[in-house]
């Protein structure tokens, strides 16, 4: 290989991996959340900079798959989950 192959590849190695790094930096901790809605149950695992975000996160997923429209999906969020357990992320 020429020595400018060598150099742009090193380039956009070294460029992949700071951000891949600095995307998962700040991703310190991790919630899981179960919601009850409409007769159905759901339970989804989110991190993110801190619980609040992390919990969101989590609470907007479990969600996602218990609701048919955006009256039902404002009404899911709206609710206190059955479970929130939160941790530093693995």
């Amino acid at each position: 290989m020429k020595r400018g192959t060598i150099a742009g590849l090193a380039l956009a190695a070294t460029f992949f991996g700071v951000l891949a790094w600095r995307s998962l930096a700040g991703q310190s901790v991790s919630c899981k959340v179960c919601m009850e809605f409409n007769g159905g149950q759901n339970c989804a695992t989110a991190s993110g900079p801190d619980s609040a975000a992390a919990a969101r996160t989590a609470q907007n997923t479990a969600c996602g798959t218990l609701v048919h429209g955006m009256n039902d999906a404002i009404a899911c969020d709206n609710r206190a989950p059955r479970l929130k357990q939160c941790g530093g992320a693995a």
